[in-house]
């Protein structure tokens, strides 16, 4: 081994240890050096960011102002260069202007929890999959939730997220629902503000994403979106509006999908009338990675910044402008816009700095969203809550449940704390697309709050011993779990592993079975009778056991609800099959691709979003499909009664209502507001328009006050580019679920 190599290889060692000790390697001792600390007047706190980053651009050279438009590789698989050596060995870096004290932008993936801890030696919570934040339809938890994340980045060294995923969901089975808020854009845009307020108020640069239509994980490098420009606007495109208008972000992510024939990343549409010029976003546009196609395309089209690398922003990108084909103008509002972002989120008045994260106050809110979060599907005679003196024998059967619980995969996933929990010590490492469960383990939790009772369990591979088992005791608790993960998508909404027989088995054998489902995705349950009882507990994060087993034996009264449908069948969804890419071969032969050949891009294939703006329940509804379960749907341990209500126009529709607590026990209702819009607005039956998570104690009543954005009740007029207010009489309607809405009223708006 040359001198040089093994002087690189001291280096790339010492990237796992503490600073100090790579003050001491040679070669190292600059690897966690912070940029010089600014001292021109853009210092001046006073001034606005936009102010501010125009005072740095006139100091800027031009290589200077290219390298910030583009990242210098992915410091967590390349070797360790002078480029990259201040960077946390993330997923990204992009360099920043040390003379003039600009640091660089260290990026992690960071949808439910900071990636690749482990590689770094840190901890990293892993809170519950951002779906079952969704359920809990709890704009507070979502603000904590992006909070702890922001925390957890700066506690690592990083200064940028590239989590904050709002795709609703379209297509049921992709890979990555579980990183999404649902199918409402309502409910979704709501949420995903908050968690990007809660994220940047770390003074973290906060993004949304994927930036637009990245709906199916098949071939999402090359399909092709088409969509009327009305119902892009009134669904996927508005829990973006929402999210960019209400949660401030500094950044939106692009996709890889072409959306309307142009390449997200390229898409003048997108980027620039809707998002800069409609919704007036100020930030920066950053590429999903590899995300990129071309050079003057992308850069007119919107584009600021190219992840990971620089096949089209940094020599080709420097020789456009020097030929006049990219106008310095254009340049200087890329450049502008990355600068005035990072002034905004306060990465550069508050620098990163490592630190402790601490695992105590994680694991609490990833407990807490948890317990909000979980969804109680049904609950005949009262099966739940569960009271041990009443019970002599527990069967928990099923899905590793002794040791741990399942968690999403993909650039999502979450390092577990010693490896995966049902690997051998030592051999635990997490690998791309590989199922990882967090050491969480509801045996344990059950064994914790029953402790006089006799827990046993059975791994559920043989469902006749698992019946056997069943048979035997007082309440036999099946876990079963759904596995997605980014890169993929789900072949089928039905359990894997022969898991129904399972359930099937236990349930005949026990009239007492609770089943307890762990997914990032509806499910189809064809034994949805024989049970007592259904749990959606989502991937729960690494305390959900301790949330599922506070909400099974009753100190936590389940509130959650549905954010997804969840269909009786597969042939009931808008798209009965995913459409499939053609074989890579039929495109490159195997080959590698080039910049050339990445740069014209895969052969398209097509995706018709023919449904519109019939978008899960808004489907249902509209074509009179029955449901396993509807969109808004959870069941509590107590009952609520609607009552009293009155419809006020105005500026803001203001609804008000009585809720009535008419059960024993405390809980938290989400009383859910629609609208029926006049019939020559030709939408679907009904639309989300509100709601309130109201907490009452036993027997207590309240008035519920939920005012309505104008927005919420207009459709979106293609002739006039703009919002409009369909005159006429609109219906509102308000209750427990999307199908059981027993107060209406109807005001006239014009």
């Amino acid at each position: 081994m040359r001198h040089s190599q093994l002087r690189a290889g001291y280096c790339l060692s010492a990237l796992m240890f503490l600073t100090v000790i790579l003050s001491v390697v040679p070669g190292c001792s600059q690897r966690r050096q912070q940029a010089p600390k600014p001292t021109g007047p853009w210092t001046n706190t006073s001034l606005s960011p936009d102010e501010r980053a125009d005072l740095v651009i006139r100091e800027m050279t031009l290589d200077e102002k290219i390298a910030v438009l583009h990242g210098v590789g992915m410091p967590t698989d390349d070797p360790l260069t002078e480029e990259n050596m201040p960077s946390n060995r993330g997923v990204g870096y992009e360099v920043g202007v040390p003379r003039l004290g600009i640091p660089g932008i260290d990026m992690s993936d960071a949808a439910y929890g900071v990636r690749s801890s482990g590689a770094n030696g840190r901890y990293s919570t892993a809170l519950p999959a951002n779906v079952a934040a969704a359920a809990s339809w709890d704009t507070d938890a979502a603000y904590e939730y992006g909070k702890l994340i922001g925390a957890e980045l700066r506690a690592q060294g990083y200064n940028m997220t590239l989590g904050g995923g709002v795709d609703i969901t379209r297509e049921p089975r992709n890979g990555r629902t579980f990183e999404y808020l649902g199918e409402d854009p309502i409910l979704a845009g709501t949420l995903v503000a908050r968690l990007i307020e809660g994220t940047q108020s770390q003074h973290v640069i906060g993004d949304i994403k994927h930036y637009a239509f990245n709906d199916q994980e098949s071939g999402r490098n090359s399909v092709n979106i088409t969509i009327s420009k009305r119902a892009a606007r009134e669904s996927d495109l508005l829990a973006f509006e929402i999210g960019v208008e209400q949660g401030h972000p500094a950044a939106v992510m692009c996709s890889y999908n072409r959306v309307l024939g142009d390449f997200s990343c390229e898409n003048k549409w997108l980027l620039t009338d809707v998002l800069k010029k409609d919704w007036q976003f100020p930030g920066f546009v950053v590429s999903d990675w590899g995300g990129t196609h071309s050079t003057e395309k992308a850069s007119a089209a919107g584009l600021e910044n190219e992840e990971p690398g620089r096949f089209f922003y940094e020599a080709k990108y420097k020789a456009a402008v020097e030929a006049g084909t990219i106008p310095q103008a254009e340049l200087d509002e890329h450049v502008h816009r990355i600068l005035r972002s990072m002034f905004a989120a306060g990465v550069i008045d508050y620098p990163r700095e490592r630190g402790v994260v601490d695992p105590l106050a994680g694991l609490e809110v990833a407990r807490k969203i948890e317990e909000g979060g979980i969804v109680l599907l049904k609950n005949k005679a009262a099966t739940l809550p569960l009271v041990p003196i009443r019970l002599h024998t527990i069967a928990v059967i099923g899905a590793h449940s002794d040791v741990g619980m399942i968690s999403g995969g993909g650039s999502a996933q979450v390092d577990p704390p010693g490896g995966n929990a049902i690997a051998p010590p030592g051999k635990g490492a997490p690998r791309w697309q590989a199922e990882i469960w967090f050491p969480t383990s509801p045996l344990k939790a059950i064994q914790a709050r029953a402790p006089k009772t006799t827990v046993k369990y059975d791994s559920g591979d043989d469902p006749a011993a698992a019946a056997a088992l069943a048979k035997s005791a007082d309440v036999a608790i099946v876990f079963a779990y759904q596995w997605e993960s980014e890169g993929m998508d789900l072949s089928t909404l039905t359990l894997a592993h022969n898991q129904d027989a399972l359930i099937a088995a236990v349930a005949a054998a026990n009239p007492h079975t609770v089943v307890v489902i762990e997914s990032g995705s509806p499910v189809t349950m064809p034994w949805v009778d024989a049970p007592a009882a259904i749990v959606e507990a989502w991937y729960a994060g690494s305390d959900g056991a301790n949330a599922l087993g506070n909400v099974l034996f009753g100190s936590v009264n389940p509130s959650g609800k549905l954010p997804n449908t969840f269909p009786k069948s597969e042939a009931d969804l808008p798209h009965p099959t995913i459409t499939q890419p053609p074989p890579m071969s039929h495109h490159y032969d195997g080959a590698a691709v080039t910049p050339e050949q990445w740069a014209k891009g895969l052969p398209p294939f097509q995706v018709a979003y023919d449904e519109g703006l019939k978008v899960g329940y808004k489907w249902y509804d509209a074509e009179k499909k029955p449901v396993l379960f509807p969109f808004g749907y959870g069941l509590s341990y107590t009952t609520y009664h609607y009552s009293g209500l009155t419809v006020t126009p105005g500026d803001k529709v203001k609804v008000t209502f009585t809720l009535t607590n008419t059960g024993a026990r405390a809980g938290a209702e989400i009383a859910e507001v629609y609208a029926a819009l006049p019939a020559s607005a030709e939408e679907p039956p009904k639309r989300l328009v509100g709601w309130s998570k109201v907490e009452l104690k036993a027997g207590e009543k309240k008035t519920v006050e939920v005012e309505i954005d104008p927005k919420y009740l207009s459709i979106f007029d293609e002739g006039k580019d703009a919002w409009a207010l369909v005159p006429g009489d609109y219906t509102i309607l308000v209750g427990g679920s999307s199908d059981k809405l027993p107060l209406k009223a109807t005001v006239n708006l014009k």
